[in-house]
């Protein structure tokens, strides 16, 4: 069965059990009282009887006890552990002590307790221990614990605090304390990326694009309203250090990093910067490269992308089979080439995102699509966004000359309708002995921002790409739920029948039945 379903195997120890129970009445009924047995048989027949009937209850209570079953009759199943939390339990293979501080008067705490003890009869090698620290201080002072609600997560001498009553968050925390090295990801800053301070829900480019994220939006170079906060909030949750990182000033990639995340750079990189991220894959580094409509990237990190065998196409991916609301260049994926990123992703969209094409990859390195479109999908060139003007490019008049971008001359447009790969997974080595790298190139960065981030599996397929990058992915993915404001999404149907519902319908029925009084009454 499903998560929440009826496990009707779990049934079969307290049905044997009252199976056990009934043979027991039905063969106290049917025993005869007195018998023709005298002396020694008699005391015999007597003794057997009582330790058979002492035999199987035993032995119904031990099965039973043994094989302890929960059963969960509430239609939400509140009081049921979640799968994902359930299966790092069962991953379990040295032992983990939750101490969970709670107030008994509280239904909320409560609910907690009994699920992690749900938890703890999982596995023998998670000891589940709820408090209150009302009756209990002494041991709330010991712990140094002066909240509710909150459990300490303790293994190999390595301790956490969580403060929730949610299973998921509790998971994760078991996850985080057997985690035997630090995971820091750096967010590439310098080039106008999302930045992983920005908060706010809502980042669309009003009046300069049509409040658009797609093709129009790549030519701004300032994004100060955007950001990917939601996603680093995300990240931390999962035991994630998150830290700021600009190469221009620090010179090379440093090597506490685990991985690199690149969200939607709008301006060229110095030719040192694309040197530095070279470098820092080479010695065996990792990467997450989102690169969106508009931007450019300059030789050296062009030459760095074909050794990941892909090559950025200037151009904007246009679905109309599979897209995302009312607009064709929000492409939605809904199916996923076999990859450990997408095993458990479901759909995806990304509104206004470039095609990349692949190239022969430098010898030692492999790489694997992950996203790719329709197959009635099409694209069409956009421009690019404004370059930045390296050293070396001021004319001898002093006049700066920015880099020429090719752009093809408008002729009659004839779609080319094929799939197009969107995303791709490379790791290998980019030099003979090195460390191996992990690098992940998606042609969008809009997707991961807060606007659409918690929507769909966006943040699934962000989240799975980053465990697969700092080299989790055989570990169970806990997902947490990203807060989002309620909103109400509609298709342009759905609004032209609303428009005529209440704008239109609504006031001609009013006017017709006042028309309809004055008639009856003049």
């Amino acid at each position: 069965m499903g998560e929440h379903g009826l496990q009707l195997d779990a049934l079969l120890w307290p049905a044997g059990w009252l199976i056990a129970v009934f043979v027991l009445f039905v063969s106290g009924l049917r025993l005869p009282l007195e018998t023709r047995l005298s002396g020694l048989r008699a005391w015999l027949y007597a003794a057997s009887c009582v330790f058979a009937g002492l035999g199987v209850w035993v032995l119904a209570n031990v099965a039973l006890t043994l094989n302890d079953t929960h059963i969960d009759l509430t239609r939400e199943k509140v009081y049921t552990p979640s799968a994902d939390a359930m299966a790092v339990v069962d991953e379990l293979r040295q032992p983990v002590r939750v101490t969970f501080f709670y107030r008994s008067e509280d239904p909320i705490g409560r609910r907690a307790a009994d699920i992690l003890k749900v938890m703890g009869r999982r596995n023998p090698l998670l000891t589940v221990l709820n408090v209150d620290p009302d009756k209990q201080p002494e041991l709330a002072r010991r712990e140094g614990v002066r909240l509710y609600n909150a459990a300490v997560v303790e293994a190999a001498g390595r301790r956490v605090l969580i403060q929730s009553t949610s299973e998921a968050e509790i998971a994760i925390g078991i996850q985080r304390v057997l985690r035997e090295r630090a995971i820091t990801v750096c967010f590439l800053e310098g080039h106008g990326e999302f930045a992983m301070d920005g908060f706010e829900f809502h980042t669309h480019l009003e009046g300069l694009s049509n409040h658009s994220h797609g093709e129009a939006s790549s030519h701004v170079v300032e994004t100060a309203g955007h950001g990917v906060g939601r996603l680093r909030r995300a990240l931390e949750a999962q035991g994630y250090v998150a830290r700021k990182l600009v190469l221009a000033t620090s010179g090379a990639v440093p090597a506490d990093c685990t991985l690199l995340i690149a969200a939607n750079p709008r301006t060229t990189f110095l030719p040192a910067e694309s040197a530095a991220l070279r470098a820092y894959l080479a010695s065996g580094g990792n990467a997450l490269l989102l690169f969106d409509l508009g931007f450019v990237p300059e030789p050296g990190l062009a030459g760095l992308l074909s050794e990941l065998g892909v090559r950025l196409e200037q151009q904007v991916v246009v679905d109309p089979l599979s897209h995302y609301q009312v607009d064709p260049e929000m492409v939605a994926v809904t199916g996923y080439d076999p990859h450990p990123i997408t095993n458990t992703v479901s759909l995806t969209f990304f509104p206004g995102i470039r095609p990349l094409a692949l190239t022969a990859p430098a010898p030692g390195v492999s790489v694997k699509p992950i996203l790719q479109s329709s197959r009635d999908s099409y694209t069409r060139p956009v421009k690019p966004a404004g370059t930045r003007i390296i050293e070396g490019s001021v004319s001898e008049a002093g006049s700066a000359a920015e880099e020429a971008i090719p752009i093809a001359a408008p002729v009659d447009f004839v779609a080319d309708v094929r799939p197009r790969v969107l995303g791709i997974a490379a790791e290998g080595t980019l030099l003979p002995g090195a460390a191996p790298f992990r690098v992940v190139v998606i042609g969008d960065g809009d997707f991961a921002s807060n606007s659409f981030l918690p929507y769909m599996a966006n943040s699934d397929l962000l989240l799975s790409a980053v465990r697969w990058l700092a080299r989790e992915e055989r570990g169970t993915a806990v997902r947490t739920r990203i807060p989002v404001p309620p909103m109400i999404l509609l298709t342009a149907a759905q609004s032209r029948a609303i428009f005529g519902l209440i704008v239109i319908l609504l006031p001609l029925t009013v006017v017709g039945i006042g028309g309809i009084v004055w008639w009856r009454r003049r």
